[in-house]
Formats: structure tokens, C-alpha cells, sequence
């Protein structure tokens, strides 16, 4: 629900069965009636439930309209409305770090360079290297402090336009919960803590399918990177 909802108004949640119960008494005669009113409130807490569900349901419905504020299935298809099926919820991701991931996706740059080390960077968290061939400032040159055998530089290629080379570094996966890793300490075979775990078991993380996709995604249509994964 919406934080109008939750909101109190004299120490009644607004929008809650006693908030309308409140309210309907409000516009009855008060004459009519005696300081006591257990038949009456019963009639009225019949029609004020229902009333407060539907008003939670306005709310409910008003937050699913932004993806701030969207949760659940509705935040799914704006994933789709505005990413296409190359922006899905990864396993175990939350409605939280779904939608942060939306947003930051509808306004991130594309098309340059810097786009296409910023994407791959925010989706591993670690820097990836890009060689272009036509480039210049890559390959070096002859008599410059740019260019060094097995050092600095490569070779370039002017066949190669709008061409480069990229190594992207997968994420450094953390162990799940507190367990330990092979050969890597707290805990020992048969000592807690530590357990056989897959990928799958934490959740939010990323596969070489979606680095592929974030690569895709700030590409210009007529660039290729070639690219190369590494651990």
C-alpha cells in the first residue's frame, strides 16, 4: 500500500475499517443514536470492510502505474515494456534491486566507449579492457612511449572500423551465507560452517548471459566487440 494509507489520522490508520467506520458515523445524525452503538457498528464494520479493501486496492493499483513504486508481477512487465525480454529478474533478485536496475538501465548512456566500460563495470563490478584495432591511442605507435613489445600497444588493424576487443571479468562470487570455500577457511570437512552450494543458491547473481546482454544493449548497431570472458 501507499504511505497515505499507512498514514494516522487520530490514531487511526487511514483507509483502515475503523478510519471508515469513523467517517460513516460522521454524517449520521448523532441524535439518532445513543453513546453506545454495538448494532450499528456492526452494520457499519460490514460495509467500512469492504470499503477499506477496495481503498487499499486503489492504492495497491496507483503504485503498479511507476516503477518506483511497482512490485511483483506488475514490476516484471514494465521490465519487459521498457528492456524487451533481454531485461528479466534474475533468481532470487528483489523487488528493490529489480527496480533500481530498471531505472538505472532507462537513463544510462549508450553508443561510446565509455557507455560500453561503464555497463559491463556496473554489471560485474570490475573494469573490462578494450583494445579497438583502429585506434590509435590502443595500438601506440613508433618512436612514442606508447608502445612497448608484450607491454603497452598492439597491433592495429584499419580493417577492422568500428571493431573491438573486450576481456569482461566475471563478478568475484562471494560464498553463500558464512559458508567457506575449497581450501579457503571458516570451517573444514564435516566443521560447520561450511556446505556444498550452487550458484543458483545465491541470489541476484549474474550469469555470462546477462553480461552478453549488457554488451548487446549499449552497442551501436553497426560495432562489433568481440569479447572474451574471464574469471
Amino acid at each position: 500500500m501507499s504511505g497515505t494509507q499507512s498514514s494516522q489520522v487520530g490514531g487511526v490508520a487511514k483507509g483502515s475499517t475503523s478510519d471508515m467506520i469513523a467517517r460513516l458515523k460522521l454524517v449520521l445524525p448523532a441524535r439518532w443514536f445513543a453513546d453506545q452503538t454495538p448494532v450499528l457498528d456492526l452494520v457499519l464494520g460490514g460495509l467500512a470492510a469492504l470499503w477499506a479493501t477496495l481503498y487499499g486496492l486503489i492504492g495497491f493499483a496507483a503504485s503498479q502505474t511507476r516503477i518506483a513504486t511497482a512490485s511483483g508481477a506488475f514490476l516484471d512487465m514494465a521490465a519487459q515494456d521498457y528492456g524487451g525480454p533481454g531485461l528479466a529478474r534474475r533468481v532470487g533478485e528483489t523487488d528493490a534491486a529489480f527496480s533500481a536496475r530498471i531505472r538505472a538501465g532507462l537513463l544510462a548512456p549508450r553508443a561510446t566507449r565509455a557507455a560500453l566500460i561503464a555497463a559491463v563495470t556496473a554489471e560485474t563490478g570490475r573494469a573490462p579492457v578494450v583494445f579497438e584495432p583502429f585506434n590509435t591511442f590502443d595500438t601506440g605507435g613508433y618512436n612514442s612511449n606508447t608502445l612497448g613489445y608484450n607491454t603497452v600497444g598492439g597491433y592495429g588493424n584499419l580493417d577492422l572500423p568500428y571493431q573491438c576487443f573486450l576481456t569482461v571479468y566475471r563478478p568475484v562470487v562471494a560464498a553463500t551465507g558464512n559458508d567457506g570455500g575449497y581450501n579457503l577457511g571458516p570451517g573444514g570437512y564435516g566443521v560447520a560452517p561450511l556446505a556444498w552450494s550452487d550458484l543458483a543458491d545465491d541470489p541476484g547473481l549474474i550469469d555470462d548471459n546477462d553480461i552478453y546482454a549488457a554488451i548487446v544493449a549499449v552497442l551501436p548497431v553497426n560495432a562489433v566487440a568481440w569479447t572474451r570472458l574471464s574469471d
